[in-house]
């Protein structure tokens, strides 16, 4: 049964994409993490739901600024082409989609702060599906997204 919420939030889903934040420490200083994030073609590598990641375009430092993926994930698959814009400091990406065929949008970003002996990452992510879905399930996809991106992220980065 759902509560009057579940069925607001799903209708609100179609039109304004909620955000879902997840927060992990890394024992890795911001620029390894960085480095990490910024190695778009090596993602097949280390996460699990990539089997492609090509850098389309780069920027005129060298970052990626359009990279086309294939998402492999128990909650969704496709092939997205997503539009990389770094911050100057190198301490924020944000990506947003350019094409898909399952989704109409997909807002992410990465904040990484120094903590101490390593770096607080912050990630946020919003995804908006072509087809309706309940609010409380999109939200559940957007959290597992994150969880897995941020855990394999981690373990990436601290191996470097």
């Amino acid at each position: 049964m759902h509560s009057v919420e579940d069925l607001n939030d799903s209708r609100e889903a179609t039109d304004v994409a909620d955000k879902t934040a997840q927060t992990i420490f890394i024992e890795a200083d911001p620029d390894t993490v960085m480095n990490v994030i910024a190695d778009i073609a090596a993602y097949p590598d280390w996460v699990s739901e990539y089997t492609e990641a090509q850098v389309l375009e780069t920027d005129d430092a060298g970052y990626p600024k359009v990279a086309r993926l294939v998402l492999d994930a128990t909650v969704l698959k496709d092939t997205m082409v997503l539009d990389y814009t770094w911050s100057a400091d190198k301490r924020t990406v944000r990506w947003s989609l350019v094409s898909s065929s399952l989704l109409k949008a997909l807002d992410g970003e990465y904040r990484l702060s120094a903590k101490g002996s390593g770096t607080e990452v912050v990630y946020e992510l919003a995804v908006d599906l072509m087809i309706p879905m309940i609010g409380l399930l999109k939200r559940k996809a957007e959290r597992r997204l994150t969880d897995t991106a941020l855990k394999d992220l981690k373990k990436r980065a601290e191996a470097e």
